[in-house]
């Protein structure tokens, strides 16, 4: 009796030990609710090493635990639970150095009552399968696109269609993470959710799966998921700009930029609590930077934009094959399926008030993590290579034997190919470099090749002076359209207009996202100006008088023009140097032989 009250004192303990440490780190200041949910539920994923488990390695620790074997709806005791979470733990700390060693009793006792706080809020003492392995491989570490398609292997049938009543299941327990850190009223399950996430489709494939919950933006009941994994991914990114508000010097995690008011960037901390001074409103538009880029790069991606060499947007996730995907939790089902794209894209861009989905909220997984994951692969194909093996008669086992034996031939056989190419290749080399050496013979013997290769040479050492003055001449004509811009903009006494969206009475408008990296430029004289500063692109946005506009769009297309045909022309130049070369190389050679 007396050891059992101790126990339960303890838990009590340390269930309340976790939400005063998340009380104390002051949340609650955050205006917007999906970064403040965000916020308080990447602490608990912190706080309880949650982070440091791949989903990869948890998927394995739910199939050690016979877990793939119960039904979703199937009921498990505290005290089983806990053994699974020490496995979980101790299965960590195995693969972590010794210098990176957790307190696994510590992150047991936090993450069970947190668990227990959240699923058993009536205390039966018991949580559902199904309530277990959605909390887990929703918080636990590891690509969201990873946990998506495991979510979706245990919503589908056999048929890989996923089933609507339980992606309601799955939305009634993971919106259950929100209530447990206070953020209830604005997360919280209602029986509409399911519908707002799909409106329309009757049908949901993996890919169709896949792109809703990572849209942009994403359903409004989920939004805080994308934005957790978005936090991990820029925790340490550090940006050496000075804040408008607090004066700091340099910024940690996301940065902010004003979209109206030109040079007002605010730390994230500032953003979002609010701050706002001068002419900044908490009401105008803000961009949401997760990098860094110097006005170096800056400045070469605006003339490659102004040339159209911008490369084209990669899709937005991973696509994989439309094929059955049973509700397992076993690491061959989950690891061997292959994407045929590649992962997705990491710019995105928000509006102040309501966080909205990134395109690339994808955090890259540890090394030790990486080698876990190839480990289980090779793990699994052997054992499944093992079960083939068990199950072929003596003549298959023979055939296959034979087939290796000539595969291992023909592998043979390509490699002394392949050493005899690169034999000739080098021997090709050799010839080419003695031949193109220049001799006093072939100067001798062709004064009027090399005159006209000297003036050549010569005209293309005019072409790049020439060039070069021109580039030099676009950027003072930039300076002064800056400078035009801004008397314009004194005389017009015109001061920056919030965004239409907003009213004056609305709340915090929430940060957006730019979608540009996927969509087709189109010819219209903003896109002309690509290459102009702020002040001139924001002039015209305001509309200018249509002469003075037209004038800078000539301006403008003429010099791209005429830098075009300068690049022509050098181009032009190389190849009839290169041309007068060859001609000169063969000249003498052909009068060698005739000597000869």
């Amino acid at each position: 009796m007396i050891e059992e009250g101790s126990k339960r004192g303890k838990a009590m303990v340390e269930k309340r030990q976790l939400f005063m440490e998340m009380r104390a780190q002051n949340f609650d200041v955050i205006r917007l609710s999906t970064y403040r949910t965000a916020c308080k539920l990447r602490f608990v994923q912190k706080r309880c090493n949650l982070h440091l488990v791949d989903v990869w390695n948890m998927i394995e620790a739910f199939r050690d635990s016979g877990l793939n074997t119960l039904d979703h709806n199937a009921e498990i005791n505290v005290s089983r639970l806990e053994t699974i979470l020490s496995s979980i733990y101790y299965q960590l700390n195995k693969r972590l150095p010794t210098t990176h060693q957790i307190n696994v009793e510590q992150s047991i006792g936090l993450l069970l009552n947190f668990m227990v706080a959240t699923y058993d809020s009536e205390g039966h003492g018991k949580l559902t399968v199904f309530s277990m392995k959605s909390m887990l491989a929703t918080m636990c570490g590891g690509k969201i696109v990873d946990k998506l398609r495991y979510i979706f292997s245990q919503i589908s049938d056999s048929n890989g269609v996923m089933a609507f009543a339980k992606f309601d299941q799955f939305l009634r327990e993971v919106l259950k993470l929100p209530t447990a850190v206070f953020e209830g009223p604005s997360f919280g399950y209602t029986e509409h959710s399911v519908r707002t996430c799909f409106p329309q489709q009757k049908k949901i494939l993996l890919n169709t799966f896949l792109d809703i919950l990572m849209a942009d933006p994403p359903p409004q009941c989920l939004v805080w998921l994308p934005l957790m994994h978005r936090l991990a991914n820029v925790e340490n990114v550090f940006h050496p700009v000075e804040c408008s508000y607090c004066r700091s010097e340099s910024m940690m995690g996301f940065r902010y930029r004003c979209q109206q008011c030109h040079g007002y960037q605010l730390c994230q901390s500032c953003f979002w609590r609010g701050h706002a001074n001068g002419p900044h409103s908490n009401q105008h538009q803000m961009k949401e930077h997760s990098s860094w880029k110097s006005p170096a790069k800056k400045l070469s991606h605006a003339i490659s934009k102004s040339l159209g060499c911008v490369p084209i947007g990669e899709p937005p996730h991973p696509m994989f094959p439309e094929q059955s995907e049973k509700p397992q939790d076993t690491m061959a089902h989950t690891v061997q399926q292959k994407p045929v794209a590649n992962n997705m894209n990491n710019t995105m861009l928000m509006s102040s008030g309501a966080p909205t989905p990134t395109k690339s909220v994808l955090e890259s997984p540890s090394r030790l993590d990486e080698e876990h994951r190839l480990i289980a692969r090779y793990a699994a194909r052997l054992a499944a290579e093992a079960g083939n093996s068990t199950q072929c008669p003596p003549t298959d086992l023979s055939f296959n034997f034979d087939a290796n034996k000539q595969q291992r031939q023909l592998i043979a056989e390509l490699e002394n190919k392949n050493r005899e190419i690169l034999q000739e290749i080098q021997r090709l080399r050799l010839e080419h470099e003695q031949a193109s050496q220049p001799t006093p013979e072939k100067a001798q013997q062709n004064p009027t090749l090399l005159a006209e290769l000297r003036l050549l040479r010569h005209r293309k050492d005019e072409l790049e002076r020439r060039m070069s003055a021109l580039q030099e001449s676009r950027r003072e004509l930039m300076v002064q359209l800056e400078g035009l811009m801004r008397l314009l903009k004194a005389q017009t006494g015109g001061s920056p207009h919030s965004s239409p969206s907003h009213g004056a009475g609305c709340s915090m408008p929430m940060p957006i996202r730019s979608t540009s990296a996927g969509s087709t430029p189109t010819h219209t004289p903003q896109d002309c100006l690509a290459g102009v500063g702020g002040d001139v692109l924001e002039a015209f946005a305001h509309g200018v008088p249509r002469n003075l506009r037209n004038d800078l769009l000539v301006a403008a297309d003429s010099i791209t023009n005429t830098m075009s045909s300068l690049v022509k022309e050098l181009h032009s130049v190389d190849d009839a140097a290169e041309e007068e070369d060859n001609n000169m190389r063969n000249g003498g050679l052909r009068d060698r032989a005739e000597a000869e």
